[in-house]
């Protein structure tokens, strides 16, 4: 995390916050393997877990741990801080998926996240965000991730001929590619959420 001293910037330079890319299952859905999917812009858990807190503190209760794979994670800090406290960090190698976030509300219950790498394309993490949303999957998130590496492997096989007969002259009239929709849900600024409507996902399932 970087920290400014005392510096307050101003007005002019104040950057927007970025937007909380993530798809939750529908309220009042029933219990599934996963509750949703969030995809961060970076493997920095002090970086990214403030947003994601901030956004899901008012719905999900206060987040108060979080444990994630340490394969995918080069550093991973005991604590967080976040928007008006402290989350403690944990890990495991083989007893936790290692595309899995594991969020624990004091109290009140545990949600599971599918964690979309960073660097994936829009199109993958689209449908990654809708399958891992639908209450009636019972996919892990690494069956998950298979079965989108599968897709992208067909994808690019079934656009072989295609692609050889647009860099021939072939259909020049081709439109531009739609760009896929990607969920996402605004980062609140100096802790005021974001009036984007987020599904509150089943406080019941897994304790």
């Amino acid at each position: 995390m970087t920290t400014t001293g005392s510096y307050a910037p101003t007005r002019e330079n104040q950057l927007p916050p970025p937007s909380l890319r993530m798809s939750l299952a529908p309220g009042g859905s029933a219990p599934a393997l996963l509750d949703g999917a969030w995809w961060p812009r970076s493997r920095d858990l002090r970086a990214e877990l403030p947003s994601l807190t901030a956004v899901l503190d008012p719905l999900w209760g206060r987040i108060t741990r979080v444990t994630v794979n340490s394969t995918h994670w080069p550093a991973i800090p005991h604590k967080v801080p976040v928007k008006g406290h402290v989350v403690k960090v944990g890990w495991f190698l083989a007893e936790q998926d290692p595309h899995q976030l594991l969020l624990l509300s004091y109290r009140v219950g545990r949600w599971d996240l599918l964690v979309i790498p960073p660097q994936t394309t829009p199109v993958s993490a689209a449908w990654l965000m809708a399958a891992a949303s639908d209450p009636l999957r019972t996919s892990t998130a690494s069956q998950l991730m298979e079965e989108a590496a599968r897709l992208r492997t067909t994808a690019t096989a079934d656009r072989g001929p295609e692609a050889v007969w647009d860099s021939e002259g072939g259909n020049g009239a081709r439109g531009a590619t739609s760009r896929p929709h990607v969920p996402a849900v605004a980062a609140p600024a100096l802790g005021v959420l974001a009036a984007a409507p987020v599904p509150i996902p089943n406080a019941t399932r897994r304790m």
